[in-house]
Parts: C-alpha cells; structure tokens; sequence
C-alpha cells in the first residue's frame, strides 16, 4: 500500500460526486440498489463521526421519466423544466434511502455565483458545516432551473485547465470541486461508471491500464481523456479539470467506479482502487487567509467569559460577549478578536459589517432581528471560521 493509500484512512472531511451513470442505469433508469449501497457508505463513515457532503447528479434524467419523455431533450427550456421535476424525485429517493439508516438528508441546490462571491460562498460554507454539526448529509446539485452552465457544457471537447482563476462549475464535477475547497475537505471522491483513469481508451485499446496513482495532471494526462458522458455533461476530462482544481487548493482527489462493492469503506481502507491523484500539500489556504491575510483594520473586544469560551471551549463568538468594536469592515472580512488590554487572541471571518456589530454589543442573539431588522447568523464569527492562538 503506497502512502497516499494509507493516509486516505485519516480523511475526515469528505465530498462524494455521484455522476449521471452512477444514479441512473444507462441513464435511463434509476440505479436504486447501486444507490443504495453507496448511501450505506455514507451513512457508516457519518457514524464513524467523518463528515460527508455528497453532489449528485442525475436531476434531469429522473425529470425525463418523470415528464414522460422518451429522450433527453434538447431545447435548453426543456432541459431545465426537466431539472425542476427531476430534482424532487432525486431526492426523495436520498431521503428514504438515508432514512434507512437512521441519517438525515439535506437539499442543497447552487449557482456558481453562489461559490464565487465571497459573502454567498461564506454563507454556502456556513450552512454546510451546521448541517454537518447536525449529523445531516447534504446532498447537493447544481440549481439547474436557473443555473444554466450544466446545461448548456459542450460534450467532446476537452476542457480548459479546472485551476485556473474563475474556474466555474460546467458540470457537477467542477461544482464537487469548488465544494470540496470551500470546505477544506481532505479528500473528493469522483464516482463514475469507469473504474478509473487508464493509459488510453479502453473501449478501443485491449492493452490500456488503469492508472493507480497520478502525480500531477499534464498535457499526456489530458490527452488520455476524451468524449463526453451519453447521459450527462461530464467525463474523464472534465474530472480531471476537477481533479486539478481541487488538488492545487490540498484536497486529494480519487476518481472510481460507483459500481464497485462497498467503494467508500475499501478506498479509505488503502485498497487499490480507482485513479488516486493526491495533493501535494495540504496548503490550509482558508486557514492560513484567516490567520496571516491582509488585515482589514477592524476588531472585536470581548469580555474574560467569551475569551473562555472561545479558547476552552471553542465556542463561536456571540455579541453577547463582545464589549466594543474597533475599526472599520465588511460582512466576510478577517478581523481580529483581542481582550480589553489590546491583546490579540485570534482572528476570524465577521457575519456582520462593523456598524451591525456595534450595534450589536453586548446583546442576546435572539434580539438581533429586533435591533437589525433581519438575522443572517446568530454568531458574529462563527467557530469554523476562527482562529485562536498564536496569529
């Protein structure tokens, strides 16, 4: 077992794609039992205390059925009112499929402005990790019935280098990835219906091999994919745009077959499957932005019992504990948290610009919607977005 294998066993933070051809049979018909199984893995890692957001394609298909089409249309409008049925019934299935195993699915739908503003992404990572706090699996999807980019992705054509600035969704791979780096996750698992990455077609090739480890994505690792999936938007290429989108932000990346037996428990367990592309550090970008960034001049001043709480146990900042406001800052800007003396405890990304937060001293969270007129988030620096120590 190599050690990118065997470090897969400490992934605690895990984002699973399920393509088009893992949900559906042929894209046609829904792939209940595969679906089934995969669901069991990931109520088994949720139990193991391992978070897990899962992104699932398929939407579409499902509305075809349900619609009484026999093909997948063409017209653009109709692909989207085919998105719209279709994402009920999809999850309705995840719904009575994780019920079974005592696990609560969550819908979460996305635009790509929804990841590439910083305030929309802010509060996308937000809602994520309380559900995740919660125990609940969100599962999500592109908003296909606003979001047109899915819909519209050119097939047969290899896509453009995923790591580039601005890299947009174009398909629910590139959605898992930008997923996967707002939520610093260890690891994204890209099911498929191929078992992996192989060194040519093997639909044309007999002698073509499944590549276990890649070290980096090239020109010749991009030459070995190409074509589009029958049923969806995606690929090989376009997994492998996703792949490196989310490798260069410190997220590995395993792209395997969704038909494999028990393929989450066996691929965290070191076994040989798939196509591994590890990443070659793991950077901390969101970490390391909150605690060296550029300083925005703002901070919060908090009493002895919210220091406390903070530092011992790793408590969100609540206004109740903040005695007065320095600076000038926006909503989603890293400010610091220091105590009365001007000492700096930590730094943290603030929910509310700093004239709410002054506003807001000292008080109860249930009277923010009194004081502001509306409540975006109980905390003004919530726990997953703060640093304490040494900063």
């Amino acid at each position: 077992m190599s050690d990118s294998r065997r470090h897969l066993a400490d992934a605690q933070r895990i984002v699973v794609k399920l393509g088009t051809h893992v949900v559906t049979d042929d894209g046609v018909d829904l792939a209940l039992g595969r679906l089934t199984d995969i669901v069991e893995g990931v109520a088994r890692l949720r139990r193991q205390g391992r978070d897990v957001v899962m992104v699932s394609s398929g939407a579409v298909m499902m509305g075809v059925r349900a619609l009484g089409l026999t093909e997948r249309p063409r017209e653009l409008a109709l692909r989207q009112a085919c998105a719209a049925a279709g994402q009920s019934h999809l999850m309705h299935v995840y719904t009575e499929a994780f019920k079974r195993f005592g696990v609560t699915a969550a819908q979460v739908l996305l635009t790509e402005e929804d990841l590439a503003d910083r305030e929309r992404a802010l509060s996308v990572r937000t809602v994520l990790m309380r559900l995740l706090e919660l125990g609940a699996v969100p599962v999500l999807n592109e908003n296909d019935s606003v979001g047109v980019r899915e819909l519209i992705a050119r097939r047969h054509v290899v896509a453009t280098p995923a790591a580039r600035p601005g890299f947009g969704f174009g398909d629910n791979d590139g959605l898992s990835a930008r997923v996967a780096v707002c939520l610093d996750a260890d690891l994204l698992v890209l099911l498929t219906n191929v078992p992996g990455l192989y060194t040519a077609n093997p639909k044309h090739d007999a002698t073509a091999t499944r590549i276990s480890e890649l070290a980096a994505i090239d020109d010749a690792t991009r030459a070995r994919a190409s074509g589009g999936s029958a049923g969806g938007t995606g690929g090989m290429a376009s997994k492998l745009d996703a792949a490196a989108l989310a490798t260069s932000e410190g997220t590995t990346v395993l792209i395997a077959g969704g038909g494999e037996p028990d393929v989450l428990a066996r691929a965290l367990a070191g076994v040989d499957l798939g196509t591994l592309i590890a990443a070659p550090a793991r950077r901390g970008a969101r970490a390391r932005h909150i605690a060296v960034g550029a300083r925005s001049g703002g901070a919060l001043v908090v009493n002895a019992g919210a220091l406390k709480a903070l530092t011992d146990s790793k408590a969100s900042l609540l206004p109740v504990g903040v005695v007065s406001v320095d600076g000038n800052f926006e909503q989603g800007d890293v400010v610091e948290v220091r105590d009365g003396s001007g000492r700096v405890h930590g730094r943290g990304i603030v929910n509310y610009p700093a004239d709410a937060c002054r506003r807001l001293v000292g008080r109860h969270s249930d009277d923010i919607d009194t004081i502001l007129g509306y409540r975006g988030y109980d905390a003004l620096i919530t726990r997953d977005n703060l640093m304490m120590g040494a900063v």
